[in-house]
C-alpha cells in the first residue's frame, strides 16, 4: 500500500497525531506511544507513522530524543523564523521574554477565562499534584513549562502571545540542551506557584495572576553553568 507523504494514509496519520495533541490528549512535554505501537493502533506502516512524526516534529509540535522517545512540545506549528530570532539572543534574555510573555498571559487569563478553561486549568493542576517527582517520566515535568502554561496563554485569549511563546519555549529547549538554562525549582515549589496562578485566575484577579506568575517564572529556570560561555 502507498504510504508517501502525499497519500491519504499520511494525511490521515497527521491527522490523528494532531488531533491528539491539539485536544490536550497527549499534553505538552508528554511521550507520544512509541513507533510499533502507532504501527499497531493506526494500522499502518513503519514509514507512514515515521514520515508523520517527522512531519510534526518539522512544525516544532514534537521532538524525538534519542534513547528517550519522541515528545509533544507545543499544541500548534512553531513558527521557526521566530525560534531562530529568539535563539540568537543570550539565554538570560530569552528567559526575560518568556516571564514577560507569562506574566501578560496570566493578567489576560484572569480577565478572558471560561469556566471551561479554568476546569482545564485545574485537571492540569491535580495531574502534577498527583504525580510527585518520582513518578515514571511519560511526561517531562519541570524541565520546561508544560500543560499548565499553555492552558493559561490558551485562557488568555491572544493568538499572538500564544505562537510568541511557543518560539520562545523552542529557543529555550535548545539552549537547555547545552546545558545554559537548568530547572531551579522544586516539585513543591512549581505546585505552589502554579496552585497561586490557578487561584487568582480563578478569582479573576489579574493582578494577583500576574505577580503570582512573575514569582514562579523568575525562579523556576534559572543560568546553566555553560551560559557565559
Amino acid at each position: 500500500m502507498p504510504s508517501g507523504t502525499g497519500t491519504p494514509l499520511f494525511q490521515s496519520t497527521v491527522a490523528f497525531l494532531r488531533d491528539k495533541i491539539a485536544s490536550g490528549e497527549w499534553p505538552v512535554n508528554s511521550r507520544i506511544p512509541t513507533e510499533p505501537q502507532l504501527q499497531e493502533l493506526l494500522g499502518v506502516g513503519k514509514t507512514t507513522v515515521r514520515e508523520a512524526v517527522r512531519s510534526l516534529a518539522n512544525l516544532g509540535m514534537l521532538e524525538a530524543l534519542p534513547a528517550r522517545g519522541t515528545f509533544v512540545r507545543s499544541r500548534s506549528p512553531v513558527s521557526s523564523v521566530i525560534a531562530d530570532f529568539v535563539g540568537d539572543f543570550p539565554p538570560q534574555e530569552i528567559l526575560g521574554a518568556r516571564r514577560a510573555l507569562e506574566v501578560e498571559a496570566a493578567r489576560l487569563a484572569a480577565q478572558n477565562r471560561t469556566d471551561q478553561q479554568v476546569a482545564a486549568l485545574r485537571a492540569a493542576y491535580d495531574r502534577d499534584l498527583a504525580a510527585g517527582e518520582d513518578q515514571p517520566r511519560t511526561v517531562e515535568r519541570g524541565t520546561t513549562p508544560g500543560p499548565f502554561h499553555h492552558l493559561v496563554f490558551e485562557a488568555a485569549g491572544s493568538d499572538l502571545l500564544a505562537r510568541l511563546y511557543a518560539g520562545v519555549l523552542a529557543a529555550l529547549r535548545r539552549r537547555q540542551q547545552r546545558g545554559e538554562v537548568l530547572p531551579a525549582e522544586t516539585h513543591a515549589e512549581r505546585i505552589a506557584d502554579h496552585g497561586a496562578v490557578l487561584d487568582a485566575i480563578v478569582r479573576r484577579h489579574a493582578a494577583d495572576a500576574a505577580n503570582a506568575m512573575a514569582r514562579h517564572a523568575g525562579r523556576s529556570l534559572g543560568l546553566g553553568p555553560t551560559a557565559g560561555q
